[in-house]
């Protein structure tokens, strides 16, 4: 069980890594003000929401992680269809925290630059 517990959060970095790089990181900025705009636009409903999963790491990465469970066939707690289901709620609660945690730790690093850069500008302008 302590083992089960163990790969649920090791488990859980890729999926925040996956759904992360791919809802906000530069290297997919075009495909994702694609499925922005498609997101908005579309005329029928399920082409909004499929397009939209692409833009909200939250959704995204329950997508991931339906994947990541195929591939592995981990299960949680119990060794049937239940384990599964448990083991995909846990992993993608898991991974929004460990995303939420790094979109903090950013949100520092950039005030703190923002800061540098401030004092840095006064001392030359003094």
């Amino acid at each position: 069980m302590e083992a089960h517990i163990y790969y649920l959060f090791v488990m859980a970095l890729p999926v925040a890594c996956i759904a992360w790089t791919v809802t906000k990181e530069e290297i997919f900025k075009e495909a994702r003000e694609f499925c922005v705009d498609r997101s908005k636009n579309c005329n029928k409903l399920i082409k909004r929401k499929f397009f939209y999963v692409f833009t909200c790491e939250y959704c995204f990465s329950h997508y991931v992680t339906a994947i990541l469970l195929f591939i592995t066939k981990f299960k949680l707690i119990y060794p049937d269809w239940r384990g599964y289901v448990i083991s995909f709620f846990a992993i993608v609660w898991i991974a929004n925290v460990y995303m939420s945690l790094y979109n903090i730790i950013r949100i520092d690093l950039k005030k703190e630059k923002i800061k540098v850069a401030k004092e840095e500008s006064e001392l030359k302008n003094d």
